[in-house]
């Protein structure tokens, strides 16, 4: 769930700006990448970074097809303040068809392996899952107005998570997933943009949605229980992630992503996303499964979480 935060006092442009820059690799040799620390940065990496930065490394070795899916295991938590190295491997290249592997690296350990397919466009048989019926994001709260309208009834790290801004601005359909306390269907709806304008490569803006694409996906599995990441004592992870893209996703336009889980127990959790533009086009879908441990060992809350 957590997400770069690179608010201060900077403009929406400077925001995107910022998020962008991320993704400005160094090029060491053909499969050989380096990516830049953040600036300022003292956490934990959000798992949507390693995926995103893996899946732009193998992206820059293919040069006539589109990416359609990825699929990444995460293995270890990095530091934001480090540069991260990136190795790809070319496992086939195919008429239709180029499949890639990556490995992200720092301080010489893997932190992520991903795999991802890259397909030439053509046409063929359509049809899509209609985009379920929501309040249009204009009757919706920002998530800084959220913690003004929730005031002392959620905790202060929750109330600072919600105060932050960054690259993406969220609205949730209802009470957000993971702020939930009362028990629900395991349902979550989020709208959701990027601040400024995307960039005009299309490949890049499939790297952007993989980044985003990570946020709050796994606290629908937690709504049945009541529980959320802020106010339990409880271990959440990612364990891996997968999307499939099917259209171009317009980031400066509102999207809804739409999540929910049929599946928790043994300490883990499944959940499965869709994304829709808001006139109801299927753009891209998610799965992933990730660590729900209760652990009273621990203080409930924790640090602030990046935004989204």
């Amino acid at each position: 769930m957590a997400m770069l935060d690179l608010s201060g006092h900077y403009s929406d442009d400077d925001l995107v700006d910022g998020f962008a820059r991320q993704f400005a690799l160094e090029r060491i040799d053909d499969d050989l990448f380096r990516a830049p620390p953040i600036a300022g940065a003292t956490g934990r990496c959000f798992g949507g970074q390693l995926v995103a930065q893996a899946f732009n490394a193998a992206r820059h070795t293919v040069d006539d097809k589109i990416a359609h899916n990825l699929h990444a295991h995460f293995l270890r938590p990095g530091r934001e303040a480090e540069p991260l190295l990136l190795k790809v491997e070319r496992d086939f290249d195919g008429g239709s068809f180029a499949v890639r592997r990556a490995i992200v690296l720092q301080n010489e350990a893997p932190l992520l392996t991903l795999t991802a397919s890259f397909h030439k466009l053509e046409t063929g048989l359509e049809h899509a899952a209609p985009m379920p019926r929501v309040p249009d994001p204009e009757e919706l709260l920002p998530l800084d107005a959220l913690a003004l309208q929730y005031g002392e009834d959620i905790g202060e790290v929750a109330r600072a998570y919600l105060e932050r801004r960054s690259a993406f601005e969220m609205r949730p359909v209802g009470y957000p997933s993971f702020l939930q306390q009362g028990k629900d269907l395991p349902v979550s709806r989020t709208w959701f943009r990027l601040r400024g304008s995307i960039p005009v490569d299309a490949s890049l803006q499939r790297v952007m949605l993989a980044y985003v694409s990570d946020y709050a996906l796994l606290s629908s599995a937690l709504i049945p229980h009541g529980v959320n990441m802020f106010e339990t004592s409880m271990q959440t992870a990612s364990l891996d992630h997968a999307v499939w893209f099917h259209e171009e996703a317009p980031l400066d336009d509102w999207l809804l992503y739409a999540t929910e889980s049929n599946w928790a127990g043994r300490g883990r959790g499944r959940a499965a996303g869709s994304i829709y533009t808001r006139d109801g086009r299927l753009v891209a879908s998610t799965v992933q499964e990730g660590l729900i441990r209760l652990r009273p060992d621990r203080p409930a809350g924790g640090t602030i979480p990046h935004t989204p």
